[in-house]
């Protein structure tokens, strides 16, 4: 045998995998399509959020969460409703268990802080017993994605039982009298190119690694839009003729393909969590490469036609609900109207390199972000550059370029007025029947939103604010909710009662668990966590299978 553990995939949940394999005394082997630069995968890109439930810092924000509070918010925003639910269900139950418990004490253990603001993401859609979070729960790495995934790829790397086969892409899984037993594939050519940009898939050989057991951690589809297409849920309508990828290339779903060809069974592929609020990189690092706005509740949202969607589609909210309305308008974009007061306080751009100041843990540039009327360099980079934003100091100049860039005159700016007039009304007034003016109002209540995260109700015409600035919104792709199915000890299923020897699937390949332990929807900062959760589960099924 090459070695006791094939992992593929060194993402955050292979990583996680390997080295508690490895602290276990079991030979590990790494193999991974990219480079060395690409190490920690998608978690590396990511904004730094996990999902934690009554942590200190959720305490100390005057925040009161409990066990079974997050567990009603988390079955209740799932939706489990189908046959293949067993297992989603079950990890689901564990992970907030987890969350609620031994989360942490692990984050402290291995040097991982946490800013202090938790925030609110995914509010609900309406009712207490809807999908949504009742408190916020969404804890920001101070390092974001990096700072997630350096304690894992260090270790990794010193690690003398863990071996890295860097441009092996797999291609198969080896079968014995029905077991996995490793896995094969071509070596491709060595490329130096950046993290995240297209590399060369020219094959330069082949190889084979033999094991006692494999470990699939290869990720999610988000950047296949063929793949996104082919399991688009017919709830949604529609997949968008145009959409921007928010993962690159190179997470292109092929394991989810070869781990069903070797006799896995994948559940809930139709379960998928796109956002609605990308905009096109104007410094594109991979194809179609599109950034999150994470918004906060204030700005108007628009369909393509300027019409103000209905509650509770407001700007972070209810992420799914907001992509099947939008979807059933028959248009591919949609848009925000806010004003610079807003753009200042509210706009947050997802991702660790559109972060600098939390990234590089630096205090004194956090801080920057509450003085003055600019708001972050890199979304006032994307307002002057970004082919999605355009700016104006009055709102028919406005509406004539959204137009313009929208190619069409669809936009009427008369209509558009009238809608924001109304908005603008009951600003005036302590009471008032608009229900996102009333979620602004709740939501300053929370400390958190009132010192970085909501602006002070104003009105939007207000040129004390502006100036006006409109955003043109794209679906964006992102992750995978369904997967390859597993027990808890991350086993791949063959059957509903049957595990398949010798295979084991961690991360987005699984759902994040089980086949997709988030169900039809996420409540946010689950997936980095579900990604740690899942590589430690496997690798302690692994251990366990595998014996002294």
């Amino acid at each position: 045998m090459d070695a006791d553990v094939v992992v593929v995939g060194a993402g955050l949940a292979g990583l996680v995998a390997a080295v508690e394999l490895a602290d276990a005394g079991l030979q590990v082997a790494i193999v991974d399509q990219e480079g060395p630069q690409s190490i920690g995968g998608q978690a590396f890109w990511s904004f730094g959020g996990l999902f934690l439930v009554d942590s200190p810092e959720q305490r100390r924000m005057g925040v009161r969460d409990s066990l079974d509070l997050a567990w009603s918010d988390w079955d209740a925003t799932a939706g489990f409703d189908r046959a293949e639910d067993h297992w989603p269900r079950a990890w689901a139950r564990a992970f907030v268990e987890f969350a609620a418990g031994d989360f942490r004490a692990w984050l402290r253990y291995l040097g991982i802080k946490l800013f202090p603001v938790v925030g609110w993401a995914e509010r609900g859609g309406g009712l207490a017993a809807g999908p949504g979070n009742s408190v916020p729960r969404f804890h920001i790495t101070w390092g974001t994605g990096p700072g997630v995934v350096d304690p894992f790829a260090q270790r990794a790397a010193g690690h003398p039982n863990i071996r890295f086969h860097w441009r092996h892409r797999v291609d198969a899984l080896t079968l014995a009298a029905g077991a996995v037993t490793g896995v094969e594939g071509v070596r491709l050519a060595p490329d130096e190119a950046e993290r995240g940009v297209s590399t060369s898939r020219e094959a330069v050989g082949g190889f084979a690694l033999s094991a006692q057991a494999v470990l699939v951690a290869s990720g999610g589809i988000g950047g296949n839009i063929e793949l996104v297409r082919r399991h688009w849920p017919r709830r949604l309508g529609q997949p968008p003729a145009s959409m921007l990828c928010g993962v690159p290339a190179h997470v292109d779903g092929r394991m989810l393909d070869i781990g069903a060809d070797a006799g896995a069974r994948i559940v809930n592929a139709d379960r998928m969590w796109h956002y609605t609020e990308g905009v096109r990189n104007f410094a594109p690092i991979w194809p179609a490469h599109g950034i999150r706005i994470i918004p906060g509740p204030s700005s108007i949202w628009l369909d393509a036609a300027g019409n103000r969607l209905p509650a509770p589609n407001f700007p972070g909210f209810d992420t799914l609900g907001t992509l099947q309305y939008l979807r059933r308008t028959g248009r591919d974009h949609s848009w925000f109207i806010t004003t610079q007061t807003i753009l200042k306080k509210e706009f947050a751009l997802s991702g660790s390199e559109q972060n600098p100041d939390l990234t590089e843990r630096d205090w004194k540039a956090v801080l920057a972000r509450i003085r003055g009327r600019a708001a972050t360099p890199p979304v006032e980079a994307f307002k002057e550059q970004g082919e999605d934003w355009v700016v104006a100091e009055d709102l028919d100049r406005l509406i004539a370029r959204m137009n313009g860039i929208a190619g069409e005159d669809v936009l009427d700016a008369a209509h558009v007025r009238r809608q924001i007039e109304a908005r603008d009304s009951q600003i005036a007034n302590g009471f008032g029947k608009d229900a996102q003016i009333a979620a602004l109002r709740g939501a300053r209540k929370y400390m958190g939103d009132r010192l970085i995260r909501t602006a002070r109700p104003h009105r939007i015409l207000d040129p004390a604010h502006g100036p006006l600035i409109a955003v043109r919104l794209h679906v964006l792709t992102r992750k995978s909710l369904g997967g390859i199915e597993t027990d808890l000890g991350a086993r791949c299923l063959a059957a509903p009662d049957r595990v398949m020897p010798g295979l084991y699937a961690a991360g987005e390949v699984a759902g994040f668990g089980g086949g997709g332990m988030h169900g039809y929807r996420a409540l946010e900062g689950t997936f980095l966590g579900g990604c740690m959760f899942s590589g430690r589960q496997a690798a302690r099924g692994i251990a366990e299978d595998l014996g002294p």
